[in-house]
């Protein structure tokens, strides 16, 4: 029986093939994010790794509120006293500090260099020989004062910069053109080699722009030879305030890995989703190809069970069969996974900046590869030998599939039937339920539905492909004949229509979701702002006050107002206190740059006056009118009078008040975003003298609301256009199984394809009537699937009805007319070789095969 599986394999060489590529593609997938996720994780750990070179223990501030002090705030930044303290302590070698922040770097032209979030300045420190070993110079000396500056090589090189050029660098805002006075190696710095640049500033400068002078982000301190880094830590506990954490680098180089392994991991199992909907969809045509192959060769299955095969012995042969197919998909797929993976880390290295290192090939990767090519085709290929293994030997000149019982259609589909039901039923139940308790029955209902149409399917053909006869009737004898073949066997038609359905649901699925998404959004940002123009840097870091006072003093700016962000301690009515943010804002000017809605009060931010947004006030406990105690950020109590309440959205929400109330009580003002109105309105020219008025800054953005709108579209285009990527894979999958099927199809119907040349239809009339059976069969499974999307991205849409007031659900019909010309468009790809195969059949040689 071994001998007998190999043989078949090998004798239906051409025709397993597409099965091969089909679980191929899926293998490739899932090796290829394994092996991409798996280098990039490794990248990230060995840059993470080498920021703590010759390092030993690492002192930083607390991470969160300030709760050692009783502020609201963030603890305090390490001071020079620290660092004197903890260079003079026993076992200490020596002991640096840095400190860090956004910095943009400009190029001749003006553009920004670099990705934003790496784009970083830092401290140049010298030590006792005047230089700082964290940057090596290649070429000039550390900067000394705030006209000079330092810059990694890889920047230079990019930007075509050299020791005495003058420099545009924008840290919270306003322009700066200092000279570069030094060039140095940066290679193992992580967020250079992921794209960024890095500029280095004199320590005081540095001070002065990232926090206060005589403050740090970090200390790392090098132990004495002999001094082991838990000993060190020990030794420094002493010194080190409350305010402050302690650690050793062995013990935050492995928090890192951890904190590294749980990013990436989220990247894999996104990735390894789409991979299993293409598997998923392979399934079928897995299925539907044994079956056909097993009924090619009933008669010879069962002449093996009339000379003594047992039923358990033909049921191992196919499975035997489905084990070499499935060995020869995995050992192609691994490879193809490790391109695709090389690949994919080649491409997002240049656009979105990945660290360099090596490829990584785990064990768990090639031992997944063929787990998943060799059970997947098993599982699948184990109904069709089951159903083998029933064949009588009196079954010898009979067809395996007989025409299915009135009673086995009645219950398949009541069982189509009733699952869809449930499905149905519990998508709405859950639509009825908050956005987080309704993901349980909202998967379930997903599921229970596409299992209950994919049984139903077979049912649902005959009408819905009957419903194309009017249009067949055009292509005459052929369109006729075409439609027949594809109701003559509903179960093979559903099982093909139903792969092409899933990659058309999920399409179709997200294309809706993301549209309502793409459309709330947009209408949240544009319709609450009455300003013409948002300012803010590119990278949403923090931006100076300066900035508001440069546009007020513009030349046709009427109003400005900042949106300032403070963190601050608020008591509810029932005696708690809860960690928040209070908002500043120009409390004379924001109700003529925001539209919101009042429930209760209104505009009048004087003195200590507030306004809340609706769910703030309901979740605290407050009412209009009522006073509020409040913890500012230094620590000092007041009180807030709340004199309005508002419709608040993702975008503008939360305890505002008027700046005056903020700035006394933070250590540094800074904005979010700056709002302003113009007399001239919303023009080209308007915003070029904005824009002229804060230097020509590469780094800060100045939008009005269709640059808002198209970078809210273009947001949501990338995610679409990644997604439509990633189920390409699953549609590919599907146009394989039609090739597969009308493949196999046109081999079953040798004889009959003879008899229709034998009686006058020509060869073109038989490539049209394969090729017209392929599109139906196409369409059948791109209007199932188009249905359903649009089913699961309405359901999916209402439930963001409780999250956002400005929910308008989209239906883009134009994308749904693609979608189908596109299934449309399948079934002609896939028909080619099918329809050529049949067309060149020999009639006589035909009408003799058996």
């Amino acid at each position: 029986m071994f001998r007998t599986a190999l043989r078949n394999v090998l004798a239906h060489k051409a025709r397993l093939l597409m099965t091969v590529l089909a679980v191929m593609l899926g293998v490739s997938f899932v090796s290829g994010t394994l092996v991409f996720t798996d280098s990039v994780s490794q990248a990230i750990k060995n840059n993470a790794s080498t920021n703590y070179k010759d390092v030993d223990v690492v002192i930083t501030p607390k991470e969160g509120r300030n709760h050692a002090e009783g502020k609201p705030g963030q603890a305090p930044k390490l001071t020079q006293d620290l660092l004197d303290k903890v260079q003079g302590t026993a076992g200490v070698e020596s002991a640096t500090a840095s400190i860090s922040g956004y910095t943009a770097v400009a190029d001749k032209k003006g553009k920004l260099v670099g990705d934003g979030w790496a784009s970083t300045g830092t401290n140049y420190l010298p030590g006792k020989d005047g230089k700082d070993s964290r940057y090596p110079m290649e070429s000039g000396r550390g900067p000394q004062n705030g006209d000079e500056i330092a810059l990694d090589s890889k920047t230079a090189e990019r930007a075509g910069y050299k020791v005495g050029d003058t420099v545009r660098l924008s840290v919270d805002g306003p322009v700066i053109t200092p000279k570069i006075v030094g060039i140095f190696d940066a290679d193992d710095n992580g967020s250079v080699s992921a794209g960024g640049t890095l500029v280095a500033f004199d320590n005081a400068t540095a001070q002065d722009k990232f926090a206060a002078p005589g403050e740090y982000d970090q200390i790392q301190v090098t132990a004495a030879p002999g001094t082991g880094q838990a000993e060190l830590r020990d030794t420094l506990a002493a010194t080190v305030p409350k305010t402050a954490d302690l650690d050793t680098a062995d013990r935050l180089i492995a928090d890192q890995e951890k904190s590294i392994d749980a990013e990436t991991s989220g990247i894999k199992t996104f990735m390894l989703v789409f991979a299993g909907v293409a598997l998923f969809v392979g399934i079928f045509i897995i299925a539907n190809t044994f079956t056909m192959l097993v009924a090619q060769r009933s008669k010879e299955i069962a002449l093996m069970r009339a000379v003594g095969a047992s039923r358990k012995q033909v049921t191992r042969s196919v499975l035997a069969e489905a084990f070499f197919v499935g060995l020869v998909a995995a050992v192609v797929g691994l490879a193809a996974g490790i391109g695709i993976g090389v690949g994919m880390r080649a491409v997002l290295g240049t656009n979105v900046g990945l660290p360099d290192g090596p490829t990584v090939i785990a064990p768990a990767t090639v031992v997944s590869a063929f787990a998943v090519g060799i059970i997947v085709t098993m599982l699948s290929a184990w109904l069709p030998g089951r159903r083998a293994a029933k064949i009588p030997p009196v079954a010898a000149m009979n067809a395996l599939h007989a025409t299915p019982t009135t009673k086995g259609l009645v219950v398949r589909n009541t069982i189509g039937a009733v699952f869809s039901g449930l499905g149905i039923a519990a998508v709405l139940y859950g639509r009825t339920m908050a956005a987080s308790d309704a993901k349980l029955p909202m998967g379930l209902g997903a599921a229970l539905l596409v299992i209950g149409v994919f049984v139903l399917t077979p049912l649902l053909s005959r009408p819905v492909i009957g419903a194309a006869a009017p249009l067949l009737k055009a292509f005459g004898v052929s369109g006729k004949l075409s439609r027949q073949n594809a109701v003559r066997n509903p179960r093979r038609t559903a099982a093909t229509a139903s792969a092409l359905m899933i990659g058309l649901t999920l399409l179709t699925g997200i294309t809706v979701i993301a549209g309502t998404l793409q459309k709330s959004i947009d209408k949240m940002a544009t319709e609450a702002l009455r300003s013409d123009y948002v300012v803010s840097m590119s990278n949403q870091s923090p931006l100076s006050p300066e900035v508001e006072k440069t546009l007020a003093k513009t030349e046709g700016v009427t109003e400005t107002s900042p949106l300032r962000m403070s963190p601050a301690k608020v008591f509810t009515t029932d005696g708690g206190s809860r960690a928040d943010q209070l908002v500043g804002v120009n409390g004379k000017t924001i109700d003529k740059l925001v539209q919101l809605d009042f429930t209760a009060g209104g505009w009048d931010l004087t003195g200590d006056n507030a306004v809340v947004d609706t769910d703030t006030a309901k979740a605290y406990g407050w009412k209009n009118g009522q006073s509020v105690d409040a913890v500012f950020e230094d620590g000092k109590r007041g009180k807030l009078n709340i004199v309005g309440v508002y419709e608040g959205n993702e975008m503008i929400k939360g305890l505002m008040v008027d700046t005056s109330v903020l700035d006394p009580h933070m250590k540094t003002p800074v904005d979010f975003q700056v709002m302003l109105k113009t007399s001239d309105g919303v023009s080209e020219a308007t915003k070029d003298k904005l824009v002229k008025a804060l230097g020509e800054n590469p780094a800060i953005a100045v939008d009005d609301k269709a640059d808002i709108s198209k970078a809210i579209g273009g947001i949501f285009n990338m995610i679409l256009n990644m997604l439509y990527g990633l189920l390409a894979m699953a549609v590919l999958v599907a146009v394989i199984g039609v090739i597969n099927t009308l493949a196999m199809s046109v081999f079953e119907r040798r004889q009959e394809i003879g008899m229709l040349r034998a009686i006058g239809l020509d060869r073109k009339g038989i490539k049209r009537m394969v090729r017209l059976e392929s599109i139906v069969i196409s369409l059948f499974g791109g209007v199932l699937g188009i249905g359903l999307g649009l089913f699961f991205g309405w359901a999916t849409g209402e439930l963001l009805k409780s999250l956002m007031t400005t929910y308008t659900l989209v239906i883009p019909w134009g994308r749904m007319g693609v979608f189908l010309a596109l299934a449309g468009v399948v079934g002609v790809l896939a028909a080619l070789w099918p329809a050529r195969r049949a067309a060149k059949l020999n009639m006589l040689d035909a009408i003799k095969a058996e």
